[in-house]
């Protein structure tokens, strides 16, 4: 029985495998319903072959200066994400460690905290930009603020969590002062900082769109804006795609740092 166990395990597909299928699926329906069978006009549902030609020309630089805008405006977006995310987290981090040290001061921000991660990005945008005005500050400031509250949240709660058993462990060990805090109590959490880590990046990625979408800073998000002026679904919808893949890979190189996290501390991952 205990072979037969084995070899089915071998046996089983790889989940990739289930995924290419999948990508492969939508796209023969997508070339199906829009190339073959003609459902609705191009400019409602362009074909892959129309999307396929904005990437052709999205990543290709030339005399033309429409071309190369896709390279242009992931690079802005990344640029602008990597600095907001990493700003947030720093932030996180610091107001995190001073929820975990004062109860009163925990049960009043950390209900204004829980009160702000409520509201959906995209309404902030508009006090940004009064604010900030219609430039890259106004989507920084939005971007920093969803980076941070997630991670403010989870590291607050891992502290307040850590078994006392372990404190008192690294205090006989020596570890006082500040040293509770970087020996002891932050090691102990990093498992759970790591999952406000990877939901924070979910929404400063978001929010970077939403941000972009209606300031006039260049990127994605303004990308699909300008798709929008000009009537261009296929630009839309390889926008459309471009943040759907950029947003998976990096939630996914984060799970995978996760994961490995929770592994090396004994913890369940799941497959």
């Amino acid at each position: 029985m205990q072979r037969t166990a084995v070899a089915r395990r071998k046996k089983a597909t790889p989940i990739w495998v289930w995924q290419i299928v999948g990508v492969l699926f939508l796209l023969g329906s997508w070339y199906l319903f829009t190339s073959v069978l003609k459902l609705q006009p191009s400019y409602v549902m362009p074909t892959p072959e129309m999307v396929w030609e904005e990437y052709r020309y999205g990543f290709i630089k030339s005399d033309n200066p429409n071309d190369g805008q896709l390279i242009y405006a992931i690079g802005n977006s990344l640029r602008r994400v990597f600095t907001g995310y990493g700003i947030g987290i720093i932030i996180g981090v610091i107001i995190g460690v001073i929820l975990s040290t004062n109860q009163i001061l925990r049960a009043v921000v950390g209900g204004w905290l829980i009160a702000l991660q409520s509201i959906p990005s995209i309404a902030y945008i508009p006090l940004a930009i009064i604010w900030f005005g219609l430039n890259e500050k106004a989507v920084l400031f939005v971007v920093v603020l969803e980076a941070t509250l997630p991670v403010a949240l989870a590291l607050s709660g891992a502290l307040l969590n850590v078994q006392p058993a372990v404190v008192t462990a690294g205090r006989n060990l020596g570890a006082v002062g500040l040293k509770v805090y970087t020996h002891v109590l932050l090691p102990a959490s990093l498992p759970n900082i790591f999952t406000g880590i990877r939901v924070a990046w979910s929404f400063a990625w978001r929010a970077l769109v939403g941000g972009e979408l209606l300031s006039h800073a260049a990127g994605l998000g303004q990308l699909l804006e300008t798709g929008r002026n000009v009537s261009n679904t296929a630009l839309v919808l390889a926008t459309m795609i471009i943040i759907g893949v950029v947003g998976v890979l990096f939630e996914q190189l984060i799970q995978r740092l996760e994961n490995r996290v929770r592994s090396n501390y004994g913890l369940e991952v799941r497959k």
